[in-house]
């Protein structure tokens, strides 16, 4: 492959890692139709892809600044709490809070802000009625290895001008929103941060079985592998928050997969458990199993109902044995009437940050990581295609017992 050749278009699945103090982050994304005339990509990145071919995986470590812009210092200053317009959006209040992300525009008085800028910056510091802001990337001091596999290269139509894609902004809109500042931990209590619109008991508003996909089935086959990756033969699993499909590798041999959800009949029909209880988290946090019971627990695109997270995330640290791991994963669709405040307030990004202080809190959990993946093509068979071309984003977070 040659990138002077104008004539080639390539599709690239990217990965971006980086490390922490706290964890180790991982973000892949699918870009489809790279131009290497037009687009902008690193330069190093473009050197060595220049002798690939389709098939073949190139890597290379970027200093900070090479991604994204280097931090500057400058970028970070104070400006009085009054500039901080907490009416930003009409019919709430928005309250200041250490280590969350709030858009540019909602500042007043700053040079070159202007009120439709969406772009994020960090609320830093709080005290005395000033407040300290980060304007600097989230990944602006990090050393990131940066990979790029060959998925295929073609020739393309005759080139007639068009959007230059850089594709390093692309992946990077988001990405180490979900690390702490400063290893400081995330204030995300908000006033109320775990009530929801419906406040009714659980049991009765699932009462009724949904046998629904809340994915489509591209993002599936992510969470399985993803699963995959941890979960291996002879070993005891808890599905927690489970419903009609535990969702697991096909031809694992278990010696036990567990289910916890909220309705019979659904539980029922999931062929993959081995046992199950009805079980109300939000009324009882408590597990019903013995400490050190089980090897792993999956949690998938249920973390977000949770009104005790805390207690829940001990639970699961007592019936894990020592060394075994608790992954946590999820995407952007939920039932609007049983999530929970904070979770709707957060950018995607942050919700990964969110879990990470419900493992870090009980100092349970060690080696946490988080990983996303976006860009994957939505099955053309989903009943969201064509409106929504791209597959349903994955995010998640996974940590061992210590």
């Amino acid at each position: 492959m040659n990138h002077y050749n104008k004539n080639i278009v390539a599709d690239i699945h990217f990965q971006m890692r980086w490390g922490g103090a706290e964890a180790t982050h991982t973000e892949e994304y699918e870009a489809f139709d790279v131009n290497f005339w037009r687009d902008c990509l690193p330069k190093g990145l473009y050197n060595k892809l220049e002798s690939k071919s389709p098939g073949q995986t190139v890597q290379v470590d970027f200093s900070p600044g090479s991604i994204v812009p280097e931090y500057d210092l400058k970028k970070t200053f104070e400006i009085k709490e009054m500039q901080f317009n907490r009416r930003f959006v009409p019919n709430k209040k928005i309250n200041p809070r250490m280590g969350r992300f709030y858009p540019k525009g909602l500042l007043s008085g700053v040079a070159g802000v202007f009120p439709q800028n969406l772009q994020p910056f960090r609320c830093v510091g709080i005290e005395n009625g000033v407040l300290k802001v980060d304007f600097n990337h989230p990944l602006a001091s990090r050393r990131i290895r940066l990979k790029a596999f060959v998925k295929g290269a073609r020739l393309k139509s005759v080139e007639r001008g068009g959007r230059c894609n850089d594709w390093m902004e692309i992946m990077a809109d988001g990405p180490g929103m979900q690390s702490r500042w400063e290893e400081k931990p995330t204030d995300f209590l908000l006033e109320n941060p775990f009530q929801r619109k419906d406040d009714g008991a659980d049991l009765v508003f699932y009462k009724k079985p949904r046998f629904v996909q809340h994915m489509d089935d591209r993002a599936i086959e992510v969470v399985k592998d993803i699963y995959g990756r941890f979960v291996h033969d002879g070993m005891r699993v808890l599905d927690l928050m489970s419903s009609w499909k535990s969702h697991l590798p096909q031809g694992l041999r278990l010696e036990q997969l567990s289910g916890l959800g909220l309705n019979e009949k659904e539980l029922a029909k999931n062929k993959d458990l081995s046992d199950w209880v009805v079980h109300d988290l939000n009324e009882n946090p408590i597990l019903p199993y013995e400490t050190g019971s089980y090897d792993a627990v999956v949690c998938t695109v249920s973390v977000e109902y949770l009104m005790d997270p805390e207690t829940v995330f001990k639970e699961i640290g007592r019936i894990l044995r020592p060394g075994g791991i608790f992954m946590v994963t999820f995407s952007n669709r939920w039932f609007p009437e049983k999530v929970i405040h904070i979770w709707k307030e957060l950018h995607e990004f942050e919700r990964m940050g969110l879990v990470m202080e419900y493992f870090q809190k009980n100092e349970m959990f060690t080696d946490l990581e988080t990983y996303s993946i976006r860009g994957l093509p939505r099955p053309t068979n989903d009943k969201y295609f064509p409106e929504l071309m791209d597959s349903d984003p994955i995010y998640a977070v996974w940590g061992y017992r210590k």
